[in-house]
């Protein structure tokens, strides 16, 4: 049951890539009504996918799994910057480039 908390971390975290891209993709149709929540939905599949990985990590100090967590630790920290980095970027693009077009 724990190991779903990784799969559903990934799952949220590609979520949280794919969203602001479609977004950035729709541009260029008429329709501009739902790129802030599709927005949030990012930014939110990024926070809960996060929220995983500390969850995961507490699993393994309650279980004392030093040696699970030494060895996962440096990777773990490593992916999740990056991936809070390439959403806020992803969103911040997005952001920018719908901003003049809801402003007509």
């Amino acid at each position: 049951m724990i190991g779903l908390l990784n799969l559903g971390s990934l799952v949220l975290g590609l979520i949280a890539l794919i969203l602001p891209v479609v977004n950035l993709m729709r541009y260029k149709k008429h329709s501009h009504r739902n790129w802030v929540s599709l927005s949030i939905m990012s930014i939110s599949a990024c926070a809960i996918s996060l929220c995983f990985q500390i969850f995961y990590n507490y699993h393994l100090v309650k279980i004392e799994d030093w040696s699970a967590l030494m060895d996962i630790t440096g990777a773990v920290v490593y992916v999740a910057a990056t991936l809070f980095i390439v959403t806020i970027i992803l969103n911040a693009i997005t952001l920018i480039v719908y901003r003049d077009r809801t402003a007509n």
